[in-house]
């Protein structure tokens, strides 16, 4: 879930890192951004950009945002660096609004795209999401960021 609840601010090119929000015990943490990830990950945003620019013409674009942003920031549920980098493809309307959005990915689609790729490398062993976890660990104290 960490992973689909990533937003456009929370990836930071220039710092080579991400910033995992709202993660395990509910605190944030800062995972490296790796260099084989960084051009396809622009590419990605830029179509994901344009999805959110068509959206707006329409008169969606927002996302949810949690807690008291959407009343401390009125109009950031329509601005760029909020919206999800993994969004749906659909538009929903938000049973507690009734606005039209687009929420994230579902989860099942990450896990369906990791067991894809777990099967292409023909990695031998059983591999989920969770597996991943390790990545956001110290190196040197093993603990998590």
């Amino acid at each position: 879930m960490e992973c689909v609840r990533l937003r456009v601010k929370d990836v930071d090119f220039a710092y080579h890192q991400i910033v995992v929000r709202d993660g395990k015990g509910q605190k944030d943490r800062v995972t490296m951004l790796p260099q084989q990830v960084k051009d396809p990950l622009q590419q990605h945003l830029q179509t994901v950009k344009q999805l959110h620019e068509a959206d707006l013409q329409v008169g969606a674009g927002h996302v949810y945002l949690p807690y008291a942003l959407e009343r401390k920031y009125p109009n950031a549920h329509r601005e760029w660096i909020w919206q999800y980098v993994f969004p749906a493809t659909k538009l929903s309307q938000d049973p507690r609004t009734g606005l039209i959005r687009r929420h994230h990915a579902h989860r099942l689609v990450l896990q369906r795209a990791v067991q894809a790729a777990v099967r292409q490398a023909k990695i031998p062993k059983p591999a989920s999401c969770h597996a991943f976890s390790a990545c956001l660990c110290d190196p040197f104290t093993r603990s998590r960021l």
